[in-house]
């Protein structure tokens, strides 16, 4: 089996003959076949969406878990830290330490995915991250003291990190460019799943302990599963392993190994494994110093692209909602401005906690984010990246400056109005921006420094959500509603950033981003100008290898798709 258009180069030098030549490649056949997969095609596919979804609905359950308990009675019994009222008014600093310490922990997770990510490879990083959630949600589960819950709180924050700089790398790796973004926003979807079901569970008669030990099943179902999936072929390439790629490739087309379309994909994977091999990047010194390349591959801006991305997420204003979503109306009393996340301020709670227990509030909230998250995953693909964020960024601009306007008014029907202004914000963010930091920086930097890129802008999402979450609360006790215009002016600062800088890969292999970069900077223009052009050879074609500058890539390469 022979690669198309590609000379077998240093294998006719070392061995002379056709006979010589035809048993190289029969061996390599046989290799490749020996790697077959009994999961193929639309199996494959959703057992990976599975896989993925198990470890985004484990994130999201995680998240929305402690926000639902800081109101049950016996978790408040075992952590007297937590009550914040009129006789514990400096108890609101353990509160919020206790729930943002989980940001730190997922940022040293996602941090060490810059070491360990390329060398265990997604796989093997995935299962080690739910190992470590596993030992985190057992420690939590067995807590009977504030220590004890802030630590394990920080261990399950680690495997955390680790899973979600893996996970959308890992699917975007395993996915076809035509649905790579439905697949990956179904990621985003489970993690507002993950938070609903948290929000319910936390009503069971354990009160907090069984909805802390649910997410154990969680983490082990991720870890089981993967277990059964491929690796990626991405990463597998860069390993030197080509028959089990091509093999991998094979099963998830669907179609023989010596299918043209498996065949090119292999190729543009092996032209991107090449650049970083004989590129200039590689007189570099040290492994990460590659983020900071610019040139053909522009590493650095492509990476800062991610990094800004998971920034957006998190200076929306969307922790206003997630955090403490369950304690803001747990009080009678309206004393100030609309705010979930502090739980001694909030119109909405005299609205409607006469009627509803303040729980159910805040899971009727979550599973009103859930279904509108749904909406995106059928537009994505369709409507492209860039006209959803800024979408996303429109609605959510307006949604504050309306909330700062109605804070400033007393009367029943500002309140109303308030109150619903909460759930539009939540749909204009599910739609635009949920799923979004989750898929984008995977699929815009390039397979070089995929796996500290995203390490790097993971590490971004969380750095941004403990400030935040940290910051919010004493904003609303200074400058009461004012908040929400600072919310508001950072949504319409991320308008013109995302219309100017932010191309669009929509509808384009992960490679093919590779040619976009490297076309723009060939002809000193935008890479948005050119990520919206329809000229754009693919990835694996002779047009794109003179584009990136690896015309002589054959010469390099054997065969099997060794290096010389």
């Amino acid at each position: 089996m022979t690669t198309p258009d590609c000379p077998p180069g240093p294998v006719s030098n070392t061995f002379e003959g056709e006979e010589k030549k035809h048993y190289e490649e029969t061996g390599f056949d046989a290799e490749v076949a020996s790697h077959a997969l009994r999961l193929r095609g639309r199996k494959l596919t959703i057992s990976i969406a599975f896989v993925a979804g198990t470890g985004f609905t484990l994130f999201g359950y995680d998240q929305g878990v402690m926000s639902a308990l800081l109101t049950a009675g016996q978790f408040e019994k075992v952590f007297p830290q937590v009550v914040v009222d009129s006789s514990h008014p400096n108890n609101a600093t353990l509160q919020s330490f206790v729930v943002a310490i989980y940001e730190i922990g997922c940022l040293m997770g996602a941090l060490s995915n810059l070491w360990v990510g390329d060398r265990l490879g997604r796989r093997r990083t995935i299962a080690l991250g739910g190992c470590i959630m596993i030992i985190g949600a057992i420690l939590q589960t067995t807590s009977y003291s504030y220590a004890q819950l802030v630590v394990a709180r920080i261990i399950t924050g680690i495997g955390n990190g680790l899973n979600t700089s893996t996970v959308p790398s890992y699917h975007a790796e395993l996915s076809s460019a035509a649905k790579r973004g439905a697949l990956i926003f179904i990621e985003g979807s489970l993690i507002t799943f993950g938070v609903m079901i948290s929000y319910w569970a936390s009503e069971s008669s354990a009160q907090w302990r069984v909805p802390i030990a649910l997410q154990i099943v969680l983490a082990l179902a991720m870890v089981f599963g993967i277990g059964f999936l491929p690796e990626s072929p991405r990463w597998l390439v860069k390993q030197n392993r080509n028959a089990e790629a091509i093999a991998v490739i094979s099963a998830l087309e669907n179609k023989s190994p010596d299918d043209a379309e498996v065949q090119r994909t292999y190729h543009a994977i092996r032209e991107a494994v090449a650049i970083e091999d004989f590129g200039t990047s590689s007189s570099l010194g040290g492994k990460h110093a590659k983020l900071f390349v610019g040139g053909r591959s522009q590493h650095f801006r492509r990476a800062s692209l991610g990094v800004i991305n998971q920034c957006f997420q998190q200076i929306t204003g969307i922790n206003l909602i997630t955090y403490y979503a369950a304690s803001f109306t747990s009080l009678s009393e309206f004393a100030g401005p609309l705010c979930l996340w502090h739980c001694r301020r909030s119109y909405f709670n005299a609205l409607v906690c006469r009627m509803l227990p303040h729980v159910l509030i805040a899971a009727a909230n979550g599973t009103e984010y859930f279904f509108a998250s749904i909406i995106a995953i059928f537009i994505i693909d369709r409507i492209g990246r860039r006209k959803l964020m800024l979408f996303g960024a429109v609605g959510q601009c307006i949604t504050m400056i309306l909330l700062a306007v109605l804070g400033s008014v007393r009367g029943t029907g500002a309140q109303v109005v308030s109150a619903v202004l909460l759930f539009v914000f939540n749909s204009f963010f599910a739609i635009g921006w949920l799923g979004m930091t989750w898929l984008y920086p995977a699929e815009i930097v390039g397979l070089e420094i995929r796996a500290p890129a995203n390490a790097l802008s993971t590490s971004s999402n969380w750095i941004f959500n403990f400030v935040v979450v940290m910051v919010t609360g004493p904003s609303f006790n200074n400058i009461s509603w004012g908040t929400y215009i600072v919310f508001a002016a950072l949504n319409a600062f991320i308008i013109p950033v995302v219309y100017f800088f932010f191309p669009e890969t929509a509808g384009r292999s992960l490679e093919d981003m590779d040619v976009v970069f490297a076309l723009a900077y060939n002809e000193g223009v935008s890479p948005v100008a050119v990520s919206l052009r329809k000229d754009v050879p693919l990835a694996g074609t002779p047009e794109a290898d003179r584009i990136l500058g690896i015309e002589t890539i054959d010469q390099k390469v054997n065969i099997s798709g060794e290096t010389s």
